[in-house]
């Protein structure tokens, strides 16, 4: 099973988008002071009317972006061009007002094709540099000559000074865009790798639930044969007549019984997560009789449930999560014996069930890697599989498991479930 990349590369662009905007603030702060040193500390003349309306436009474009990314459309690739392309007409408006060619500035183009061969696809980025490539070339032929000052420096001074304060700006602006760039794409990888660690614990269940159908078929040929043999063992006179094998021939009955509906229970999971057998029920109800029916079948000694519910809807009695549910109450008894807690309640719109047990905890490997397959205390072949199957159940219903270890002793599980999946009108 390969992961969807498209949901985690559009929401990559997004980032993108908004570091390029913050990019054009920075730049727009930029432009202005040095327009302001170059007008006011080395008294050359600038067309302070005609940049400041610019610049206006500039930001009043890059308002419109912040705006644009309040749309839930997907960022393109040629929206981050077309965005890319006007700062470069931009800029070639700056410098066609301040010197052209001769104004040191221009280094600023190769920052535009920097972020292009970082944003954009193949054909973009090529697209521009011909689109630098012209404005360049247009600014050698049309340009506003720059008034200098008598007395003052010249050109050459004025241009190598320039270049310095030029490099050094195109030098910090793309140190901070591609740093953030490459956050925005370490996130991205992260994702992915969860995603497809995901993919592969999906597959995982995927293969068990195959095996755990096809056993279920398997076993019910045999358990039906056992119930009918124990049936007539019932009825012989001779065990009729042995108070002691007529009582063992009942409790045999009872654990076939059981095992006939485990295996009923499997082959509805299998074919549909939420089957015909899932009816509705009411939440109190059904949390209730769930942690009765365990407690019936487990027996532990202090086994003690606690209903803080303020309100009792109606939802689907979800077979997949009254068997996470008793999956954690057999862990949790099994570590242990002697008590065994769980209380729910309701918040946020979240079904919480926190089950709460005295034995030996959580290793600290089993907390960091909560939920992967394998991961157990008991030491047995093929243990481990309870938490993993779970969390992957909860997590299909839209919820989260959290554990820890009590500072009283003990371990401490907490199922979230959003309280709409339980809906009844999800049956529909």
């Amino acid at each position: 099973m390969i992961p969807d990349r498209a949901p985690l590369i559009a929401a990559t662009a997004r980032q993108n988008l908004m570091q390029l905007v913050q990019l054009r603030w920075i730049a727009a702060v930029g432009q202005l002071t040095t327009i302001s040193v170059v007008e006011y500390g080395l008294e050359i003349d600038l067309p302070l009317l005609q940049m400041g309306g610019v610049l206006a436009v500039f930001m009043a474009v890059n308002g419109l972006s912040l705006l644009r990314l309040r749309w839930p459309n997907e960022v393109t690739n040629r929206e981050i061009f077309i965005g890319l392309a006007f700062d470069a007409l931009v800029l070639t408006a700056l410098l066609y007002l301040s010197g052209g060619a001769t104004n040191p500035f221009t280094c600023l183009f190769l920052l535009q094709v920097t972020l292009g061969a970082v944003l954009l696809e193949a054909w973009a980025v090529w697209a521009m540099v011909l689109v630098t490539a012209l404005c360049f070339f247009g600014l050698t032929f049309a340009h506003l000559p720059l008034q200098l000052p008598h007395g003052g420096p010249d050109l050459l001074t004025l241009y190598v000074r320039g270049a310095l304060v030029g490099f050094v700006l195109d030098a910090v602006l793309l140190v901070i865009f591609i740093s953030r760039i490459n956050a925005n794409l370490r996130t991205l990888d992260a994702q992915l790798a969860a995603l497809r660690q995901r993919a592969l614990e999906e597959d995982h269940i995927v293969r068990m639930g195959l095996l755990a159908s096809g056993a279920a078929h398997e076993l019910g040929t045999p358990l039906a044969t056992l119930d009918v043999i124990l049936g007539d063992w019932r009825r012989m006179p001779k065990l009729a007549q042995d108070p002691e094998l007529a009582e063992e021939v009942e409790e045999m009955r009872a654990e076939v019984a059981r095992c006939k509906a485990i295996v009923t229970g499997v082959l509805i999971s299998a074919g549909e997560a939420r089957g015909e057998a899932a009816g509705a029920a009411s939440l109190k109800a059904y949390l209730s009789d769930m942690f009765e029916d365990w407690k019936v079948r487990r027996a532990p000694p202090v086994a003690i449930y606690r209903d803080e519910l303020d309100s009792d809807p109606v939802i689907v009695a979800d077979s997949a999560l009254r068997q996470a549910i008793h999956n954690l109450l057999d862990n949790a008894v099994e570590a242990s014996p002697n008590a065994v807690w769980m209380d729910t309640r309701l918040a946020d719109g979240q079904l919480l069930v926190r089950i709460r047990d005295l034995g030996r905890g959580f290793t600290e490997d089993m907390l960091a890697e909560l939920g992967k397959p394998y991961q157990s205390t008991k030491g047995r072949l093929g243990s481990g599989l309870g938490l993993f199957l779970v969390v992957n159940v909860v997590r299909k219903l839209g919820g989260r498991v959290e554990a820890r270890n009590r500072e009283v002793g003990g371990a401490e599980v907490l199922i979230s479930v959003p309280l709409s999946v339980l809906a009844v009108e999800e049956m529909t």
